[in-house]
């Protein structure tokens, strides 16, 4: 109830007072927590909650197709003076005006994002949707209710039914922020899944517009509640009453209601005005917090758009004025390779300086091998790069890819460590299979190593790592862990370091001589085996060795060895595949044999017991309070249970900690069994 009643007041303040007392993130915080309690507690949603408030009878979901009742027409585009010229003629033609007589236009930059039409009945939001196809749009109703420029009540009168459109869009900072948002956040997934994380894996936007249009269009509004979404009106649809004479009278009271419109937003009165309002927004573009593309004329008078009319699906009183695409012409010096924890090969350009819409670039990305091999790139080309959205700058055109030179050759090997760089079947990324001993990769291996879901070595952490990777005690690989106390008097004295400190490092180091074989596994940071993948691995095998036994056999082709891989439940050909050619590199069977002289795991033995969820599959979210993540799979395994990442029909149990949000509610919808930390502590105290 307070809850609900925080939101309402914030709501006031924000859309009919302008004064808001909390930042925009304190105010999603708010919402997401009454989207989480709703979730977790359906049963005691009330009428009047902040997420009730929006006419959501207009579909049976949020993406359910509903038809405009005004069709969202598409605007013809000019690239040129020249081009406008043509428009303010054509609409004197049209109207049969003399040349001096009297026509205004208004005139407002371009929003780069994705067109929404509000439909307000008696001054209450009833319905949003996308543009669609101009005819058919999608229903995004809940979705909009968390956009906090997009009044739920427009403030003062307004008319029985009137359609505000405009441009959900999202600010280049909020991008930015969102994009480590989702890194920062996959990251933290796979460390509490315990399984190695894979930044090439994470799904990033490539710029702001579609960032704005993958928030709105979610099947699930509390996404669309964690995005930074903004909104600009810049027109109407349907309306029982258009209340003025002009579209500046008009937009200046869409305003009042409460809707943000442009504030390049201005009347012009020649074609002269036209060009200089493009060329001053075009001057300051760069600066703007928002992505534009160019400027939008509109006749002013709603008397002449009337007579003028539509042509095929764009109005004649309106056009888009576009910006230039920012382009330069420079020289690709030099192809550098980079090598990333993963060990993927990416190639970036080193440029001759050059100035890209106000931002001098000097490196570019090429992406991959076939990118290279498309555009047909060599060193000392003569190429044409363009800022990406404006944001990341890429090779558009090669200029002198016909003069006749040796094409580049991509690295077979990796230039860090010298072992084979391969991409495996169906992927364009190229890997460096060295692993263990690449320097490049060394640092993130050797941090996951002794993270805590693999051998959970207290005390070295990632600042320590990087202090004896420079003093060359971790040269060769995770085994020069067990060898560090033969440093011990060198590293007594240095600074942050004391006897017991130092002491205490290495008694944890100590402690880990004989390690969980599958955290151990895990901790070598092969591709595709985690945590789990190295526990169902070891769970058939049992120890290392015969699982490298069988690993080699396979990749050799054996095919007894293959079915007995691809035989285990979560293990498939890929992961094989990637066993296989981590055993089929040298220097990481040397790296293997190394560690395993200095640590001895015990055979891999998982005793179970009869309990209450023997044979079913548990899926724990949310904080655990008593214990980690890792402790609880374990657990789960060791009742005879099985422990999933993800809720689906499969699904037996939910054990729900603090801030459990969308499992819950895919639970509910499953009619899934959900209990706390306390009722699966019972079941584990009372299992035989």
């Amino acid at each position: 109830m307070r809850l609900a009643k925080a939101i309402a007041h914030h709501d006031k303040l924000y859309h009919a007072q302008d004064a808001p007392e909390i930042s925009d993130a304190e105010y999603d915080a708010l919402v997401r927590r009454n989207a989480e309690l709703e979730a977790a507690f359906p049963h005691l949603v009330r009428p009047d909650s902040p997420s009730q408030q929006v006419g959501h009878e207009v579909g049976a979901s949020p993406l359910s197709k509903v038809p405009h009742e005004v069709r969202m027409a598409s605007l013809d585009n000019a690239f040129s003076d020249e081009e406008v010229a043509e428009f303010v003629a054509r609409v004197r033609r049209f109207l049969a005006l003399p040349d001096d007589g009297p026509l205004a236009f208004t005139a407002e930059d371009k929003i780069d994002g994705l067109s929404c039409s509000l439909r307000y009945e008696n001054g209450a939001l009833v319905l949003a949707a996308t543009r669609g196809d101009g005819q058919v749009g999608e229903n995004v109703t809940a979705n909009v209710a968390h956009i906090p420029d997009i009044p739920q009540q427009l403030n003062g009168a307004a008319p029985a039914v009137f359609e505000v459109r405009g441009e959900v869009y999202m600010e280049k900072q909020a991008f930015t922020a969102l994009n480590s948002r989702l890194m920062a956040e996959a990251k933290a997934r796979a460390e509490a899944k315990g399984e190695a994380f894979d930044e090439s894996s994470v799904r990033r936007f490539a710029n702001p517009r579609n960032a704005a249009a993958g928030s709105l269009r979610q099947k699930d509004p509390s996404v669309t509640a964690a995005r930074p979404l903004r909104f600009f009106a810049h027109g109407w649809g349907a309306a029982s009453e258009v209340p003025g004479e002009g579209q500046l009278e008009v937009m200046q009271r869409i305003a009042e209601w409460g809707f943000k419109v442009s504030p390049d937003l201005i009347l012009c009165h020649s074609f002269d005005e036209l060009v200089q309002h493009y060329r001053s927004i075009g001057e300051r573009r760069a600066g703007l917090p928002y992505d534009i593309d160019g400027v939008v004329y509109k006749v002013d008078s709603l008397a002449l758009q009337q007579r003028l009319g539509f042509v095929a699906k764009a109005p004649r009183w309106a056009l888009a004025r576009k910006f230039p695409a920012e382009r330069a012409e420079t020289v690709l010096e030099r192809i550098d390779i980079q090598v990333g924890r993963t060990g993927k090969l990416t190639p970036v350009g080193r440029l001759a300086p050059v100035l890209v819409g106000g931002v001098t670039v000097v490196n570019v990305t090429l992406h991959n091998r076939d990118e290279i091999e498309r555009l047909g790139l060599r060193e000392g080309d003569r190429i044409v790069i363009q800022r990406a959205g404006d944001v990341i700058p890429q090779v558009v055109e090669n200029l002198t890819r016909e003069i006749e030179r040796e094409p580049y050759a991509f690295p077979t090997h990796c230039p860090e460590c010298g072992s084979e760089a391969v991409a495996e079947e169906g992927e364009v990324d190229v890997r460096c299979t060295g692993g263990l001993i690449c320097r490049a990769q060394q640092f993130e291996r050797l941090r996951h190593f002794a993270s805590r879901g693999a051998l959970d070595i207290e005390g070295l952490g990632e600042k320590t790592i990087l202090e004896f990777m420079e003093l060359g005690w971790l040269a060769r690989g995770p085994a020069d862990i067990f060898r560090l106390h033969e440093h011990r008097d060198e590293l007594i004295g240095r600074e942050g370091w004391q006897d017991k400190s130092v002491d205490n490092l290495l008694a944890s180091i100590e402690a880990r001589r004989s390690p969980d074989a599958a955290r151990l596994l895990f901790g070598l940071g092969i591709r595709h085996v985690g945590a789990v993948t190295a526990r169902d691995l070891l769970k058939r095998f049992h120890t290392l060795p015969a699982l490298r036994e069988a690993a080699e056999r396979a990749h050799a082709g054996d095919a007894d060895a293959l079915a007995e891989l691809t035989g285990i439940e979560g293990v498939g050909p890929v992961v094989v595949e990637a066993l296989g050619d981590f055993f089929h590199e040298e220097h990481n069977r040397a790296v293997w044999d190394d560690l395993l002289s200095e640590v001895t795991p015990p055979e891999y033995v998982v005793e179970t017991k009869a309990s209450a969820v023997s044979g079913k599959t548990v899926v724990f979210t949310g904080k655990l309070e008593t214990m980690s993540r890792d402790e609880a799979k374990a657990q789960a395994e060791r009742l005879g249970a099985k422990a999933a990442g993800s809720v689906s029909a499969k699904t037996d149990l939910i054990v729900a900690g603090p801030g459990a949000g969308s499992k819950l509610k895919k639970a509910a919808e499953l009619g899934i069994e959900v209990i706390d930390e306390a009722a699966w502590a019972e079941i584990v105290k009372n299992a035989g």
